[in-house]
Parts: C-alpha cells; sequence; structure tokens
C-alpha cells in the first residue's frame, strides 16, 4: 500500500545525523592544523580508510542509480565493478610509491617535475574540470532525492527551481561547514561512520523487501534466479552480462574500462589519493587498496541484488505507472519511502545521506587543495603567513561550493540521463588526458614540448568524441566506457609526437 513519507521524518533524520557528523567533525578538528586539512598529518590509521573508502567510492550516485539501472541493463555493471580489482593493484604497485618516493601532497606536482610548468598545470585543469563535474552529478542525485520530499504544496507556492536552489543551497552550506576546518583528517573519520550507515541500510532494505514479499533467504535466491523477466537477473548466465561486442556495455569492455576507470578516477584523482597519502607509510597505503577493492566489489554486488530485488517488486506491484515512477533513478527512493513504511524510509534517507557527505565532502577538500597547491603555491610562497594562507583556503572552498550550485541548478533542468552513466560518460572524456600525462611520464624518459600538452588535453577528448559518434553512425560500434582507454592513448600518442627527440630524463 502506498503511503506518503511525513515531511516531519525527513526533516527529523537528517538533522539527526547531520548534528552526528558535525560532533564528529568537531572532535577531529580540534587539533587540527594546516597540514591536517590537506594531508591528515600523516597519521591515518589504514584500516580506517580502507573501511571509509567505501562510501567515498560508493557515492549517492551508485546508492541510487545501480539499483535502478538493473531493470534496464541487468548485471552488464558488474564487470566493470570486477575491472576495478585490477585498477587497484596497478594503483598499489605502480601509483602508490611514486607519490609517497615523491612525499607528494598534490599528485599533480609529478607533471611538473616530469614535464614542465604547463603540463603540470594542464594535469591540475583536466583534474578540476573531471572533479568539479563529477562531484556535481553526484550531489544532484542526492539534492533530487531530497527536493522529492518537498511537499507539493510548497514547491507549487513558489517555483520548482528555486524550491530546488534553496535545498541545494543548504547542502552545500552544511558540507562546507562540515570540511571547514578538518578537511581531509575529518573526511576519513566520518567516512567510517556514513559507509557503516550505508551498508546498514542497503542490507536492511533488502531484509524488507524480502519480509514485504514473504520470502526466505532461499525464496529471495529462487526469485531472483528464476525470473522470466529478460531485463532482470535469471538463471543463465550469458543473461546477466551482455556478451554483444558492438554494445558499449559488453561485459569484456566493461571489465577492461573497469581497470582504466579506476586508475583515472581513483590513482589519478587528488581527492581519493589525498586519504591514501595521509596514512602513515607506503605499505599501510597498498593495504588499504588491496582491502578496499574486495569490499567494493562486495558491497557492489549488494546493490545490484538490491535492483534485481526491486525489479521483481516493481513488477509484482504493476509496473512503473501503477507505483507512479518515471524513470529507473526513481525506483528505490519511491519503493524505500512510499511502500516499506517510515522506518524504511528514514533508513534509506540515512543511508543516501551517509553514500553523499563522503565523496561530496572529498570533492570539495581535494578540489581546495589542488588549487591552493597547485596555483596559489602554498607549498613554494615564502610570502603568505599561516593565517593568511588559512584565511584564502576558506575563500577558495566556499567558491568552489557556489561554483557546485550553480551547475547542478543546471543539470535540474536539463538532465534526463541514468545518472550512473552520466558519471561515467564525464569520466571517459575528462580523464584520458590525465591517463595518457601519468603514463607516459612512467613508461617512457622521454620529455616533451611542455607547451603542447594544453592542445593535447583538448584534441584527444575531441577526437574521441568523433570516433564514438562515427562507430556508432556507421559500424553500429559503441566504445561505451573503454572510451576512457582510447582517450589515454590518444593523449599518449600524441604526447609521443611531440616528444623532445634526444632528450630524456633520469626516472622520478
Amino acid at each position: 500500500m502506498r503511503h506518503d513519507f511525513p515531511f516531519v521524518w525527513f526533516l527529523v533524520a537528517f538533522a539527526a545525523y547531520t548534528a552526528l557528523l558535525f560532533v564528529i567533525s568537531w572532535i577531529t578538528a580540534r587539533k587540527a592544523g594546516s597540514n591536517s586539512f590537506f594531508s591528515g598529518d600523516r597519521k591515518a590509521p589504514w584500516p580506517v580508510v580502507a573501511y571509509g573508502m567505501v562510501g567515498a567510492s560508493i557515492s549517492g550516485v551508485t546508492f541510487i542509480s545501480v539499483p535502478g539501472n538493473v531493470l534496464a541493463q541487468n548485471f552488464y555493471y558488474m564487470p566493470l565493478v570486477l575491472g576495478f580489482v585490477g585498477g587497484y593493484i596497478i594503483i598499489a604497485k605502480v601509483l602508490l610509491p611514486l607519490y609517497y618516493r615523491m612525499n607528494l601532497t598534490s599528485i599533480y606536482t609529478y607533471l611538473g617535475e616530469r614535464f614542465g610548468n604547463k603540463s603540470y598545470k594542464t594535469g591540475t585543469v583536466v583534474f578540476m574540470i573531471s572533479r568539479i563535474l563529477g562531484a556535481a552529478v553526484r550531489i544532484f542525485v542526492v539534492v533530487v532525492v531530497f527536493f522529492a520530499f518537498i511537499p507539493r504544496g510548497i514547491v507549487e507556492s513558489s517555483s520548482p527551481i528555486f524550491v530546488f536552489t534553496i535545498v541545494t543551497l543548504i547542502f552545500l552550506v552544511l558540507l562546507y561547514f562540515y570540511t571547514y576546518k578538518g578537511g581531509v583528517k575529518t573526511i576519513i573519520w566520518t567516512d567510517v561512520l556514513q559507509t557503516t550507515f550505508m551498508l546498514l541500510a542497503v542490507f536492511l532494505t533488502i531484509w524488507f523487501v524480502c519480509k514485504d514479499m514473504g520470502w526466505t533467504f532461499s525464496g529471495m535466491v529462487t526469485a531472483v534466479a528464476g525470473t522470466e523477466n529478460p531485463r532482470i537477473p535469471g538463471t543463465c548466465f550469458s543473461d546477466m552480462f551482455d556478451w554483444n561486442w558492438g554494445h558499449g556495455t559488453n561485459a569484456v569492455k566493461q571489465f577492461i574500462a573497469g581497470i582504466f576507470m579506476t586508475i583515472a578516477m581513483t590513482g589519478l584523482d587528488q581527492g581519493m589519493m589525498q586519504k591514501n597519502l595521509a596514512c602513515k607509510d607506503i605499505r599501510s597505503a597498498q593495504k588499504n587498496m588491496y582491502t578496499s577493492s574486495i569490499i567494493i566489489v562486495v558491497v557492489n554486488f549488494f546493490f545490484l541484488l538490491l535492483g534485481a530485488l526491486l525489479s521483481i517488486y516493481v513488477a509484482n506491484k504493476g509496473g512503473f505507472e501503477a507505483l507512479g515512477i518515471t524513470k529507473t533513478d526513481e525506483m528505490f527512493p519511491t519503493i524505500a519511502s512510499q511502500y516499506l513504511g517510515v522506518g524504511v524510509g528514514i533508513l534509506f534517507l540515512i543511508g543516501l545521506i551517509s553514500a553523499s557527505y563522503p565523496s561530496a565532502g572529498a570533492a570539495l577538500t581535494s578540489l581546495t587543495t589542488s588549487f591552493c597547491v597547485d596555483f596559489v603555491g602554498f607549498n613554494t610562497r615564502n610570502d603568505l603567513t599561516v593565517e593568511r594562507k588559512d584565511r584564502m583556503r576558506k575563500w577558495i572552498q566556499a567558491g568552489f561550493a557556489l561554483l557546485f550550485l550553480i551547475i547542478i541548478v543546471v543539470l535540474f533542468v536539463v538532465s534526463d540521463d541514468a545518472v550512473i552513466n552520466l558519471v561515467y560518460k564525464l569520466a571517459s572524456y575528462t580523464y584520458g588526458p590525465l591517463l595518457g600525462l601519468f603514463f607516459f611520464g612512467i613508461l617512457t624518459k622521454y620529455r616533451i614540448k611542455d607547451g603542447a600538452a594544453p592542445y593535447i588535453a583538448v584534441a584527444a577528448p575531441l577526437l574521441c568524441l568523433i570516433i564514438n559518434v562515427l562507430g556508432k553512425k556507421f559500424w553500429g560500434f559503441d566504445l561505451g566506457f573503454t572510451l576512457l582507454i582510447v582517450n589515454g592513448l590518444l593523449t599518449y600518442f600524441f604526447l609521443w609526437l611531440f616528444r623532445v627527440k634526444g632528450s630524456r630524463v633520469d626516472a622520478i
């Protein structure tokens, strides 16, 4: 039976959980200095970082979009997740030793020492564009759900865009103040809390769905494995994954793309690496990587299982139209808040908030760190006092929050895609130049014409776009998320063309 989720419970759950986060933020930031904001004083225990990184890696997008996407794309997402493991191993064996050996705060400092200042700035700008767009999309999907809990009378009495903007502004203001002082040190510890609540929300929602449908554990397995709906996982392995080579969701493409997605979106991302660099040594950081990879695979499987159960639930209740659902991203929020009782609705909200704050807070902190270190020169300028640095950092942090607000409101007007797909599409185009730059530097000893780097970083993604459009139009072949690999290879090739012949560097 459908019921409206009481708005007062939404406010109570949101306020109580946010207050708890602020208490932890206050505790962790009491003795925090400038190094705590940027590097966590290099004292973070690796098990804490590993467990907390699950929440940061999952994000609100996964929480909402992955279960809903099962109805449209079955378990096609799982090969991508399995590829993550290979990516984590490469990060642990190749990138982390490099970062620790150079004692980096911003990982893009490597590009400056390897190629020159323009390559350094290019890498930083590419990261910022990638992180801003990716984080904005992640925050957007969360705010859309929060917006859905606002009573329609309030929305209709003013303007949907105005109310949505206010909801977004409140979320970003809270995000700003929760990372205001402690930075990465605060995020590492709040991630633990948030990962715990997020996982509880998923597991308990699975339990409540089974209870509502009258399933035991074996009944749940039978229901998922035995369904005749081709868009819901069935008994045949070939039905669960996409084996058509021409499709963008082909399992082999997904697996390979998962490896490179992880290298780019984790290993070459300041926000994710900032937490790893907060560990006391390289061994601890590597343990964190290996542990995180296993947990993330298991957690994503349960998200897909939840999606399969919700898909069966929708089919048994008469379909999307009968439940008032208009697109797949609405499936989990609608069922949790309107059909499974107030308790499940509160669990869903807390789980969503838990999945949202880590990635959004990490994005805001990493962007602030990168701008302060890579553009303002906090680590190299002697004319800036500690007080002035702190003041500048807070204004820069506020500036990025404002930029998020603008992008999210624009997305509210124009977005109609499944958000999990949108995140990876953006990553395929924006992270490719970083992939090419870093691995050209690691795998070769060539110097390059430093001034060519900004043009290469623009040319490679544009050429990728053209190749994919023509491939789909004339040959019915979609690169899918392997766009990232092609993008990185094109960047690598262009860097090779603009190498300085006869000039090599010693290993860095």
